[in-house]
Parts: structure tokens; sequence; C-alpha cells
């Protein structure tokens, strides 16, 4: 999902790591000191448009490489949270760094997320703009409920339980989306999401060129 306000991330003290307070925070995650700027996908590609797998094995090398790469490629696409379909690996898996409407950072990734919104009559939807790193330049308002929980595991198959409100709720649900094979796109009006496309296809080589720069400024 596309960061709401552009520019760095400042130290903050208010900060919530894998659903979990921590004192301070630097403005990049280690993960993406570690890791290596994957290519985004673009909406259109197949991956997207079907849903991702369970991960089965935890602790690996390989799992871990994938988060850290995930984390450096949202950072350089200037997002909120990115899911690994959207670097082209279809596995239940996001990472996110993105602020709720109180000021508070969240942090971490999660891995086999299922999504639990409130029930119907106590859900409160929110129309906001909402754009995604895999649909470049474009943004549209999308209606979602406020509170969002995700259950699921770490990369080392740890419980996790992450609660979002605010735009963090929004979030969760958009990357929880991109699991079961859609973009937000598919919450649009036909005409809505014609008028996104086209902005799509004026932005996209810009956005693209700005990621490029970010990414050779980080040395990646």
């Amino acid at each position: 999902m596309s960061v709401r306000h552009e520019g760095p991330r400042p130290l903050d003290r208010r900060v919530r790591l894998q659903g979990r307070p921590v004192d301070s925070y630097p403005a990049r995650s280690p993960e993406a000191e570690r890791g290596s700027v994957r290519r985004v996908t673009v909406v259109g590609e197949e991956i997207l448009s079907r849903p991702c797998q369970d991960v089965t094995e935890f602790g690996s090398p390989e799992l871990s490489a994938l988060i850290d790469d995930m984390f450096v490629t949202m950072y350089v696409a200037d997002g909120a949270g990115l899911a690994a379909n959207q670097v082209d690996v279809g596995l239940r898996l996001f990472v996110y760094d993105c602020p709720d409407d109180h000021g508070v950072r969240h942090v971490g990734h999660i891995v086999n997320p299922v999504l639990e919104l409130p029930d119907p009559g106590n859900r409160r939807l929110l129309d906001d703009f909402e754009g995604c790193l895999s649909v470049p330049g474009a943004t549209m308002e999308v209606p979602r409920t406020d509170h969002a929980v995700v259950r699921g595991l770490d990369k080392d198959g740890s419980p996790l339980v992450i609660e979002g409100t605010g735009y963090f709720a929004r979030c969760l649900q958009h990357e929880t989306d991109h699991l079961l094979g859609h973009t937000y796109l598919d919450r649009l009006s036909r005409r809505d999401r014609k008028d996104a496309l086209r902005t799509m296809a004026e932005r996209r080589e810009d956005v693209l060129a700005q990621r490029a720069v970010k990414a050779a400024e980080l040395g990646r």
C-alpha cells in the first residue's frame, strides 16, 4: 500500500514492533539494511490475481531473505505495506511500516495472516484515499472498516496477533486482499477503476523513475 505522507520516517518513540511496544526504532528497519530491491509487480500480472499459498517452512534463510528484500523494496517505493506477490512470490506474507491515526508507528511482518473484521452491526466504514505500489501513481477513495485484526505467524512460526485502527487498519485489509488475489481496484466501481488505470498509465514512468533514483541513493 502507498504511504499516506511521503518523506523520511523520523526516529519514533511511539512504535509497535510485531504488535509490541518498543521505546524507539530506526527510520528504516534493520531488515531493509540487509535486503536487496526487487521489482514490484504491476496490476495485470497474473500473480496479483490469484490466491497465494501458505508458507509451510519457517526459520529458513530463504524466508528471512525474502522479508529483508520486501522491507527495502517497500521503502524504495515509499510504501506503507507490501505483500509477497508484489515482488513476484506467491506466498501468504506481508510486511508493513505504517502509522495509525493516533501517530503510533507499526512495523513488522506477518505470515499466513487471517483477517478479522468487526461484526457488521459494529462496523464503521471510512472513505479515504488509497494507493498501491502495484498501481503506481493512482489513488482512489476506498471504504474500509476503521478496525481490523490479523492473526498469523512470524518467520520462525511463533503466533502473532496484530491489531490496527484507522489508517493502519486500512493497511492490514489492503495487504490481506493482495494475498487473496485482489487489489483495491477490485473494490471500485467500473468508472473509478477505469479512471485509476488511466492515471496509472499517465504517471507510471515518473513513479518508476523516482523509485530508481531512491534505490540508487540507498546503494541498491
